[in-house]
């Protein structure tokens, strides 16, 4: 056996890898010469070569391609990440890396992709809620002292970011470490930006007072982490001023909508963030330069200024010499008008001493005697109206305040209160009457219904163990423990026999007569039942 196995293992033939890569090319290029292949395009490079090399993709599969430079430029359309295309080409290997792809001759869109609609619906739906609002936006500030940044900590990213802000100026980075890519992407972002704006100012771990979310470039696939709902609306609600920096600059996500700022890439939000701590210096020594210059400018300037209007103004002789002549020649007025004055103050003194003569005064006294004596008169006799006014009133009130008078209403008063007396009482009387005799109509009411009265005509009450009534002979088994309540008392028996055979002979009629003379005995209480 084992002869044959080495027999059957030397007749077979032998190939080289380049001999089977090329066959397998050659077979399927064969079996593939021509096709038209729908899908989605995915990721689109560009080297410098003017060759285009792409992913076609569905729900299940990615094909590669590729469109070589001649056929470039005779392109109808040239793709675009996210857009369906039908593709036209042929199959064929790449036998330096052992894998299949298709070279494209032409392409013709066939639809917006399903990543890519679904990237519009969600922009349209967030946009409509307001999160891109531009008046949502916040300003940056301009010389932050700690930079929290969201990424990748084994990244490039992180490393570009760290160098050039070093570079810059030296400042306080905070990095929280999350996945850039994945299932988990989004959720870690998202917990990243609510977890800086978590922390409490002048805590133990410093607030930062701007945000980065960085990642390198990628394809839509890769970047789509930073498309979710739950990324843009955490950046929407931050309240620190956030950068995106997500992928290169020809890439956007929704994240970069939502954002205050959008940079090209890591390294420029890093530049945006922090400004060149050497431009800073050379910036204040050349205000400061300005400043200095400026002030001995605006002093030597005031100077001049002050010389010009100093040489303007008149000599301090100039200016006394009027008030001088002014206040000479008043003083001179002055002497003439006090001698004047003196005069004319003189004669009015003169014209009144010689109206105040005795006889004028003494006239002027009797006048006012007399007027005086007729107003001691007038109130003489207006107080005694007055008084006799008020002796009438007093007068009326002592009349109307008689003890006969008081002693009338008093017994009035009490002839009244003996009337009202007599009518409660009657009232009272007649009303606990009334309800006596209701009260014993309802006592006749109830012992009419009550089954004490049954009992008393000869019937009995049978219970069971329970104290329940027993309505039927079938209920109650042999040997069962009963209660007979009579109209004296209660006797206890024990059943026996057939409890479920009715009678052999009818009961007697016997109790229907006591009915009726106890009709006949109680007639008033029957009449009352009904």
């Amino acid at each position: 056996m084992t002869d044959s196995a080495t027999s059957n293992q030397t007749n077979a033939p032998e190939f080289s890898v380049s001999e089977i890569s090329f066959s397998i090319k050659k077979t399927m290029e064969d079996t593939f010469g021509y096709v038209r292949v729908r899908g989605e395009l995915g990721r689109i490079s560009r080297p410098g070569s003017g060759h285009i090399y792409l992913d076609l993709k569905d729900d299940r599969s990615v094909l590669s391609g590729v469109i070589w430079k001649g056929n470039v430029s005779r392109l109808k359309i040239q793709p675009e990440q996210g857009l369906e295309v039908i593709a036209t080409g042929k199959i064929t290997t790449f036998p330096g890396q052992s894998k299949y792809q298709m070279v494209i001759d032409s392409i013709e869109p066939a639809g917006a992709g399903a990543l890519m609609a679904l990237l519009e619906e969600r922009k349209r739906k967030l946009g409509a809620e307001g999160l891109f609002a531009p008046e949502r936006k916040q300003l940056l500030p301009g010389m932050p002292r700690v930079i929290g940044v969201i990424t990748s900590p084994t990244g490039a990213v992180i490393r570009d970011i760290l160098h050039r802000i070093s570079d810059r100026f030296q400042l306080h980075v905070l990095v929280w470490p999350v996945r850039v890519q994945g299932e988990t992407c989004a959720a870690e972002v998202a917990n990243g930006i609510r977890g800086f704006n978590a922390l409490p100012a002048g805590g133990a771990i410093p607030r930062p007072d701007l945000l980065i979310v960085a990642r390198g470039g990628g394809s839509i696939e890769d970047l789509w982490g930073f498309n979710e709902e739950v990324v843009v609306r955490a950046a929407a609600d931050s309240q620190i001023p956030l950068i995106s920096a997500v992928g290169h600059e020809t890439d956007w996500t929704l994240i970069d909508l939502a954002a205050d700022v959008r940079a090209p890439t890591p390294t420029g939000a890093a530049e945006i963030a922090v400004p060149v701590k050497a431009e800073l210096m050379s910036t204040v020594d050349d205000l400061s330069r300005r400043l200095a210059s400026g002030l001995v400018r605006l002093i030597s300037t005031r100077r001049t200024e002050l010389r010009a209007a100093g040489a303007a103004l008149p000599s301090p002789q100039e200016l006394l010499a009027l008030p001088r002549q002014r206040f000479d020649h008043a003083a001179t007025r002055l002497e003439h008008a006090l001698t004047v004055n003196t005069r004319s103050h003189r004669g009015n003194y003169q014209n009144a001493s010689a109206r105040l003569s005795p006889l004028l005064l003494t006239r002027g006294l009797t006048s006012a005697g007399d007027k005086l004596t007729g107003l001691g008169e007038r109130q003489q006799r207006a107080l005694g109206v007055a008084i006799n006014q008020k002796r009438q009133a007093h007068a009326a009130v002592t009349s109307r305040l008689s003890p006969a008078r008081l002693t009338q209403q008093i017994h009035l008063g009490t002839e009244r209160l003996t009337a009202f007396t007599e009518r409660l009482d009657r009232a009272y009387a007649a009303r606990l009457s009334k309800q006596r005799d209701r009260l014993d109509g309802l006592e006749k009411l109830l012992k009419s219904l009550s089954y004490k009265d049954v009992l008393a005509r000869g019937y009995a009450l049978v219970r069971d163990e329970t104290g329940q009534p027993i309505r039927s002979a079938a209920s109650v088994a042999p040997g069962a423990a009963l209660s007979i309540e009579l109209a004296d008392g209660v006797v206890d028996a024990v059943a026996s026999g057939e409890g479920s055979q009715p009678p052999k002979t009818p009961p007697k009629a016997t109790p229907a007569k006591p009915k009726k003379a106890a009709a006949k005995t109680e007639p008033s209480s029957q009449a009352s039942l009904f």
